[in-house]
């Protein structure tokens, strides 16, 4: 299914981590840091071959109940002995395949992951991280970004449901967290 090699897979790794490196944005150090705490193991559970429900709301920040439902698969592999995680997704949205990536990397020394995303439509272009914690099983991340002009907070959560199926969704609010719009959400279930 995934057609992604290895050194492929640790060069676009390498690329993603060095915004690890390079210190902290202004982004990054306004943002929210959920409360909880990240160890190397969280997303233990997502290591795997996963089938994928997507349900993705048409238009954003509209008021808008009208979702995009489309399937995909997703695999996940551990790297750096489990300080980083990556999954390569497929995707099968109106009558057209669509790829991305995923890559969590764990920051020890600040108590926290992060998350980026990267898509196969702009391939050259890398989403600003994520930053989040663990708590009651739950991985909420959040960042600062602007939709249309406008800024928001964006919240994405990782939910492991059981052994055998897990949940992502994500949320902007545009008015400091007090109110969320979830607009797409994930579940997965495992194939492998």
């Amino acid at each position: 299914m995934m057609c992604m090699d290895r050194r492929e897979t640790l060069k676009i790794a390498s690329v993603m981590l060095a915004g690890l490196c390079g210190g902290a944005s202004a982004q990054e150090t306004d943002a929210p840091l959920a409360p909880g705490s990240a160890s190397k193991q969280d997303f233990d559970y997502f290591i795997g071959d996963w089938r994928v429900e997507n349900q993705r709301l048409r238009q954003r920040l509209a008021g808008s109940h009208d979702w995009e439902v489309f399937a995909g698969r997703t695999r996940c592999q551990q790297m750096f002995d489990g300080l980083v995680n990556l999954n390569e997704s497929v995707s099968h949205r109106q009558g057209r395949t669509t790829y991305g990536l995923g890559l969590r990397a764990f920051d020890a020394p600040r108590g926290r992951w992060a998350d980026w995303y990267l898509s196969a439509s702009e391939p050259s272009r890398i989403d600003a991280p994520l930053y989040g914690r663990f708590a009651d099983r739950v991985g909420t991340f959040y960042s600062r970004d602007s939709f249309e002009g406008r800024p928001i907070l964006v919240r994405g959560r990782f939910t492991p449901v059981n052994d055998a199926e897990a949940k992502w969704d994500q949320s902007f609010s545009i008015d400091e967290g007090a109110t969320w719009e979830i607009n797409w959400i994930m579940r997965y279930i495992r194939i492998g």
